[in-house]
């Protein structure tokens, strides 16, 4: 049995320090974790898959026009057959296996929780299963039964090295940062270019303040993909908690080099400009984040501070005013500085 395959999915985790709002802009989050969903087997390409199965087709099997489908990105298509395969054959763990998987693909997570746990009826020592299942756990905000999941699967293939980057994400997400330190570590272990287990512990150290730490295991991910996105934001971010703004502008701009959309990066650049005191640079890009993302209520918030330590207070108190429309809370003492600069009550 195979596992699933997808694009990595960042999952941020939110800093406390978001919580409290100055003068100074909003930091940015203290770090990044997401679960890594590499296969420890690749699946059929996709023109492979196509060849073989055209013979298949023709006989009119639902499986293999459902593997078709899916290598082909159809995935309501594979859903269709492989349900009628399914409909054929009931006790057949895979079928159930792989139309959880194409769930999986269309963001269906609670239908691809159902077939993983038919998988494990009929078969109760899939550690894949366990581990897919503990995906889509993670993915719907439940950490805790996918750490149980993720520990079932090591139980029955303690050579499953996903599933231990992964338990380590569960864990980031608990609060539980050791623990993600060792799983990440094991990983490590089973793989020394293993870039995922890397960016895991590095975030694991950013969100304990070891910042020399984060930076290192982020460095290294990238060394290792050097397209890693991610991996260049939380080393950003750990440069940012080091008053170290220059390097963290660098790695926010790579960042955005590589996913021009994210609206997380060009936020925590501005604020890493504001932090500079280059307020029409941090305007900029507080613009585009809105742009992007028009429901990103700190970019407001952040761009009227840059509007106020810029001496524009009308569009200060634009920006000020939309975030508390979206259920900002802005703190007293910044208003009442607001209200003397600007010579108006609102």
């Amino acid at each position: 049995m195979q596992e699933e395959t997808s694009p990595p999915e960042r999952i941020t985790q939110e800093s406390a320090d978001r919580d409290t709002l100055s003068t100074k802009p909003v930091p940015p989050e203290d770090g990044q974790h997401k679960p890594q969903t590499t296969p420890a087997q690749e699946t059929p390409q996709t023109d492979l898959a196509i060849s073989d199965s055209s013979k298949a087709v023709d006989s009119g099997s639902a499986e293999a026009r459902a593997l078709l489908y899916y290598t082909t990105g159809q995935y309501d298509q594979a859903i269709s057959e492989y349900t009628k395969a399914i409909e054929l054959n009931p006790k057949n763990a895979m079928t159930y296996y792989y139309r959880g998987n194409a769930y999986r693909a269309k963001s269906q997570y609670k239908e691809a929780v159902s077939d993983y746990t038919k998988v494990l009826e009929l078969n109760p020592t899939s550690a894949e299963a366990y581990h897919n299942r503990a995906m889509m756990y993670y993915k719907q905000g439940q950490p805790k039964p996918a750490v149980s999941d993720f520990t079932k699967a090591i139980e029955i293939n303690p050579r499953l090295m996903q599933a231990y980057c992964n338990r380590g994400a569960a864990y980031i997400a608990e609060g539980l940062y050791d623990q993600a330190i060792s799983d990440c570590s094991k990983a490590i272990e089973m793989d020394s270019r293993y870039a995922e287990a890397y960016f895991n512990r590095g975030a694991a150290y950013i969100a304990k303040r070891l910042y020399d730490e984060g930076i290192s295991d982020c460095s290294r991910a990238i060394e290792i993909n050097p397209m890693h996105a991610q991996a260049y934001y939380n080393r950003a971010v750990a440069y940012y908690r080091k008053a170290q703004y220059d390097p963290a502008i660098s790695d926010y701009t790579k960042a955005i080099e590589i996913e021009p959309s994210d609206a997380k990066a060009r936020d925590g650049r501005a604020t890493a400009y504001g932090a500079k005191g280059e307020y029409v640079r941090a305007i900029s890009d507080y613009t585009k984040v809105i742009e992007i993302s028009p429901t990103f209520t700190t970019a407001y918030t952040n761009r009227g501070i840059a509007y106020y330590k810029n001496g524009e207070y009308d569009k200060a108190w634009e920006d000020i005013q939309k975030a508390e429309s979206q259920g900002a809370q802005i703190p007293p003492a910044f208003l009442n500085a607001l209200r003397k600069a600007s010579g108006r009550e609102r």
